[in-house]
């Protein structure tokens, strides 16, 4: 009996608080030593535009925190998939920072973000397992190849699956990189089903540690007035950035490969919202690979309004296009899609999904 696993409900959380490019202006960004950008903040923003494609991001409300968001993008998706969740074998949480607070470094991860989110949505079935996973911006989609392991092996049939986060909770404000991440969740429920076509076909999956592990990192502020103990999170942007171009679009190769679809089917690509530059050739040398060219609307993209939400940002697009609220982008039953992502680590996944 041939099962496959199947994407049954989606739901997002979008916070409503609005950061625009404009608000960086007063903002005294120092270089990496301490010193002083030589440039204005306005010639700054417009080339951190230029680059990322942000020109606004959303953070959440002071009163909320990661298991919050979650829990609201939880509900979204458990209501869209009509379950009881009861019904819900694994809750799988994807973050990096655990529970910060507004206005506050500390991160809580006691208990986890999962049974917090599992205690907010009222869930009394002792079976249906809360964890979270570490993987760096790619962790959603890493949670869903986890949830698919579970569903082949006949341990589960339904996973609640979560990609939450507060990143602007951990930024230096002295970083220009600060103005990257942004907060906010996305969740999709997961079902086994029998002889069905749609589901997921492939996926694959790196991780490179020798060189790379370090390219995101903990570190001090640029403020060097700060002699606290705080650690922000930092980044180098350009190895980060040849990383991907290199290694993201092979590992999209070797999961299609095996899915045994042709590139010609492939309707959309929902790649992780980081740099809206470094997303367009990731997916034209991917195109490549195969000597193609790039399909036209085949990558939807967030990052303009939303900014980078890390783990947050390949369900939380999934689900506004599926929702028909990204323009020029619809996906329709039988379409064959790649989701992928790539981070902290650092860890390349990609999974091919007929619709």
């Amino acid at each position: 009996m041939k099962i496959q696993s199947v994407i049954t409900g989606t739901g997002n959380y979008i916070p409503s608080v609005i950061k625009k490019n404009s608000d960086f202006i007063n903002h005294n960004f120092l270089n990496e030593d301490g010193s002083p950008f030589e440039q204005e903040n306005e010639v700054i923003i417009e080339k951190f535009k230029a680059i990322t494609g942000i020109e606004e991001r959303r953070y959440a409300t002071d009163d909320l925190t990661t298991s919050d968001l979650g829990y609201f993008a939880s509900k979204n998706a458990i209501e869209d998939a009509g379950i009881d969740q009861e019904e819900i074998d694994y809750i799988i949480v994807a973050h990096n920072f655990g529970e910060v607070k507004a206005n506050s470094i500390q991160s809580d991860m006691l208990p986890s973000i999962a049974a917090r989110i599992k205690h907010k949505l009222g869930i009394k079935n002792p079976s249906c397992v809360a964890f979270d996973i570490l993987f760096g911006c790619p962790g959603w989609v890493q949670g869903v190849i986890q949830a698919e392991a579970f569903i082949k092996s006949g341990m589960a049939k339904k996973c609640l699956v979560i990609g939450a986060e507060t990143l602007s909770r951990v930024v230096d404000k002295f970083d220009r990189d600060s103005m990257i991440f942004s907060d906010g969740a996305g969740a999709t429920i997961i079902e086994a089903k029998e002889e069905v076509e749609e589901g997921i076909l492939s996926h694959a999956v790196r991780t490179d540690t020798v060189d790379e592990c370090y390219y995101l990192y903990y570190g001090k502020s640029y403020n060097e007035a700060d002699t606290s103990d705080t650690s922000y999170i930092k980044m180098l942007g350009r190895k980060i950035y040849e990383y991907g171009l290199f290694n993201v679009p092979a590992a999209m190769k070797v999961a299609l490969d095996k899915s045994g679809v042709d590139i010609s089917e492939v309707k959309k690509i929902f790649i992780h919202q980081a740099n809206e530059k470094m997303d367009e050739a990731i997916v034209k040398r991917f195109y490549r690979l195969f000597k193609s060219k790039v399909p036209e609307h085949i990558m939807p993209m967030s990052i303009r309004e939303l900014g980078n939400s890390s783990v947050a940002t390949v369900p939380t697009l999934f689900d506004l296009v599926k929702r028909g609220e990204i323009e020029n982008h619809e996906i329709n039953k039988g379409d064959v899609f790649i989701f992928a992502s790539v981070g902290a680590g650092m860890s390349i996944n990609a999974i091919v999904y007929r619709y």
